[in-house]
C-alpha cells in the first residue's frame, strides 16, 4: 500500500533538549496508526512538524509525493492534513450547529469562495470543497456521522465531555482531510465512554476516506484500535510494529507501557 506521508531523518532541538533525533516513519494510506510515549518523548513534536507548526532542523516530510517540509500550517491544511487537539477547540458561546457552520465558512474563505455570515450562519449555496454540497447539507452530514445531530441546538460550552470531544473532531472534517491527526482523542472521556467514542470517531473519519494518526496514553485504546504503533522515547522511535508486537517490546515495556500503567494506577 502506498505511503500518504513519508518523514525521513527529522531532527529538532529545543536548547539542550533533543525532541526529535533522526525520526523516520512512512504512514500508509487508509491505515490507523497510534503514537505512544511518555510526556516529552517526542510525539507532539512529530505531529507539529507534520502540520507545519514546527520546522525540523534536518530531514524532510513528503505528503502524497510532495515535499511539504517548508510549507506554512495553512497551506498544509489546504492540502488535506488536519488535526484535533487534546483540549477541544470550540466556540463556547455558539451552538453545535453554529460551530459547524463557522468551520465550513473558514473552509470556504480559505478556498477563496467567500461566504456571508449572519447570526452564526453562512448564506451561501456554493459547494463546499471536497463535498460538492452546500454548507447546511455538509454540516448535517457530518453531525449525523458523529452522532451529534440531536445536539445541534445545544450550546457548545454545556456539552458533556465526550460530546465536546466528538464535536472538536467533527469540526476537522469540514476540510475533508485525507490525513487526520488526533491528539489524545479519549483524554477527558470516562472509562465507560472511551471505546464507544473512539469507535464512532474512527468509523466516521474513515468513512470519509481519511488516514488516521492518533496520539494516545491509554494502552487499552491503542491495542484495540491501532493497526500499527509508533513508540517514542527520548526523541526517537524505539518500536514500529503491530500493537501486540510493539507493546510487548522490552524497550517499550520499560520506557512507555510501565510508566503509562503507573500514571493510570
Amino acid at each position: 500500500m502506498p505511503a500518504i506521508l513519508d518523514a525521513r531523518g527529522l531532527c529538532k532541538r529545543f536548547g539542550a533538549v533533543t525532541a526529535a533525533n533522526e525520526v523516520s516513519a512512512a504512514i500508509e494510506k487508509d491505515t490507523v496508526v497510534g503514537l505512544i510515549g511518555t510526556n516529552g518523548a517526542g510525539k507532539t513534536t512529530f505531529i507539529n512538524m507534520i502540520t507545519g507548526y514546527l520546522k525540523p532542523e534536518r530531514g524532510a516530510i513528503e505528503y502524497e509525493g510532495r515535499d511539504i517540509t517548508a510549507l506554512p500550517p495553512r497551506e498544509i491544511t489546504r492540502l488535506g492534513i488536519c488535526r484535533s487537539f487534546q483540549i477541544p477547540q470550540l466556540y463556547g458561546s455558539l451552538s453545535v450547529w453554529e460551530n459547524m457552520m463557522v468551520g465550513i465558512g473558514i473552509v470556504l474563505a480559505n478556498a477563496g469562495q467567500g461566504g456571508f455570515f449572519a447570526r452564526g450562519r453562512i448564506w451561501d449555496t456554493r459547494p463546499v470543497p471536497g463535498y460538492g454540497r452546500p454548507a447546511a447539507e455538509v454540516a448535517e452530514h457530518i453531525l449525523e456521522r458523529f452522532g451529534l445531530a440531536d445536539y445541534r441546538h445545544r450550546n457548545a460550552q454545556v456539552l458533556p465531555g465526550g460530546v465536546r470531544k466528538l464535536l472538536d473532531i467533527a469540526l476537522t472534517m469540514v476540510a475533508k482531510p485525507r490525513l487526520l491527526l488526533l491528539d489524545e482523542p479519549t483524554s477527558g472521556v470516562s472509562a465507560q465512554e472511551k471505546f464507544g467514542i473512539m469507535q464512532m470517531v474512527l468509523e466516521a473519519v474513515r468513512a470519509e476516506g481519511a488516514t488516521v494518526l492518533f496520539v494516545e496514553h491509554d494502552m487499552e485504546v491503542v491495542s484495540r484500535f491501532a493497526q500499527r504503533v509508533l513508540a517514542f522515547y527520548d526523541g526517537r522511535i524505539i518500536a514500529d510494529a503491530a500493537p501486540e508486537v510493539a507493546l510487548a517490546d522490552p524497550e517499550v515495556r520499560r520506557h512507555v507501557v510501565g510508566r503509562a500503567r503507573a500514571a493510570h494506577a
